[in-house]
């Protein structure tokens, strides 16, 4: 029962927020549709991550995880709308697959992910968004590594256990951002159709 209010405040919270962010003061017909595709992004991400982690339900939870759903927090990289999306993504997906525990701080590790990987969305190496996977890595290892320490480990949650911990859902969170997701965000970038999909077109001033 706890889960499905979770879900539902999380939801109307979601709602809320893509709508602030979606109806940015545009009153042009072009700002209309721009609206739109925010808020039709932001609902496909989320629904894409939830999917993918319950169809992958034994690779997406616990200590030893690699959820690839992850890969998605590099979206960030190409509008904000895709940080209310991954975040909500992740809420609904800890709420249905997880606990009210991974619900508060493995959704705020993915929060402050995004939220400095769009930051960092226009850093590159090598023509590669690697510096912006790296902020759901080191959230996500030091957040959810503590986390299992501390609220789902058999044993105290010493020093090497906590640090065990935050090494296990780092290499987890390298395989999916630092790889996957730095694939996914490459694949976008060269391909005129998913460009098209998830990038918003840059607006040149007229004249």
């Amino acid at each position: 029962m706890m889960n499905w209010i979770i879900v539902f405040v999380a939801a109307v919270l979601a709602v809320f927020l893509g709508v602030r962010l979606a109806m940015r003061r545009d009153d042009t017909a072009q700002g209309s549709a721009v609206r739109t595709n925010r808020m039709v992004r932001c609902a496909m991400i989320a629904a894409v991550y939830v999917v993918l982690c319950l169809a992958l339900q034994p690779f997406s939870y616990g200590a030893v995880q690699v959820r690839l759903a992850e890969a998605l927090c590099l979206l960030p990289v190409f509008g904000p709308e895709y940080i209310v999306g991954v975040t909500l993504g992740c809420l609904l997906a800890n709420a249905l697959g997880s606990t009210v525990i991974d619900v508060v701080f493995g959704t705020l590790a993915t929060l402050l992910a995004c939220l400095v990987t769009y930051a960092l969305r226009n850093v590159r190496v090598k023509g590669l968004a690697l510096p912006a996977s790296l902020p759901p890595v080191i959230f996500n290892a030091v957040i959810v590594g503590w986390e299992i320490s501390v609220f789902f480990s058999d044993t105290p949650a010493t020093l090497p256990v906590t640090l065990f911990n935050m090494l296990t859902v780092g290499i987890g969170e390298v395989i999916s951002c630092c790889i996957l997701g730095v694939l996914l965000v490459r694949l976008i970038e060269t391909n005129r159709e998913l460009k098209k999909l998830f990038v918003e077109p840059v607006k040149h001033p007229v004249g």
